[in-house]
């Protein structure tokens, strides 16, 4: 008898359990965005982190490109803080960063630290030689981007050996007077007639002289050369 009471006490307790109902939860998932713009009336983009893929849209396709300093310059005048907000969400903080000072060139920046990554501590140090590196195309006159080699040089032979391959003086001398740069963002314009400018013992004592080197500053220097 009591082991029947029992059993009822217990179905009825189970029955009176209150039932905890399983619902579905709705989880968003955010997908890495893409920044675009528009150049000469064609689309751009460049992909989320790691891939940062310069990409245009040519019909309904997008295809690999590298970009162009044109579109790169429209980017940066196009591009908000609101635009970039979103996409540097998937930026690592290391690399966030280290962006953080390039308010013009910023596509640049970030295309150099993905390409190489190793360099990222030697130039955080060194912000303006970022612009030589994101224009070794052009310095060089190569045909398309050598990250890879720059990589394997810099492994090899460290900055000093990537200052070289850049034309560069690879001297402690060359790093002073880039660092005392103030704004990173330097004029494509302005690397050239530097790099020869930093090959020239006059023009070497004056900037060593400097400590704060403005784009207004470098442009005398540069037209005191010409002259």
């Amino acid at each position: 008898m009591n082991l029947i009471n029992s059993s009822r006490s217990s179905a009825r307790s189970a029955s009176s359990a209150p039932t905890i109902t399983r619902r579905a939860r709705n989880v968003k998932c955010y997908v890495p965005l893409a920044l675009t713009w528009s150049h000469s009336g064609v689309l751009h983009r460049v992909t989320h982190w790691p891939d940062v893929q310069f990409e245009r849209l040519y019909g309904t396709e997008w295809i690999a490109i590298a970009p162009s300093a044109e579109a790169l310059a429209t980017a940066a005048k196009t591009l908000t803080t609101a635009d970039w907000q979103p996409y540097l969400e998937f930026v690592p903080a290391a690399v966030r960063e280290f962006m953080a000072p390039f308010a013009f060139s910023r596509l640049e920046a970030l295309q150099v630290a993905a390409r190489c990554p190793a360099l990222i501590a030697d130039l955080a140090e060194t912000p303006a030689l970022t612009a030589f590196v994101s224009a070794h195309v052009e310095l060089r006159g190569s045909p398309a981007p050598r990250w890879t080699e720059i990589n394997a040089i810099h492994e090899r032979n460290g900055i000093f050996g990537v200052l070289e391959w850049l034309g560069l003086p690879a001297s402690r001398q060359t790093l002073a007077i880039l660092r005392n740069v103030v704004q990173p963002n330097l004029p494509r314009r302005f690397l050239e007639p530097l790099r020869s400018m930093l090959w020239e013992p006059k023009a070497l004592t004056a900037l060593q002289r400097d400590p704060a080197l403005t784009d207004r500053q470098l442009s005398h220097y540069i037209h005191a050369l010409a002259a």
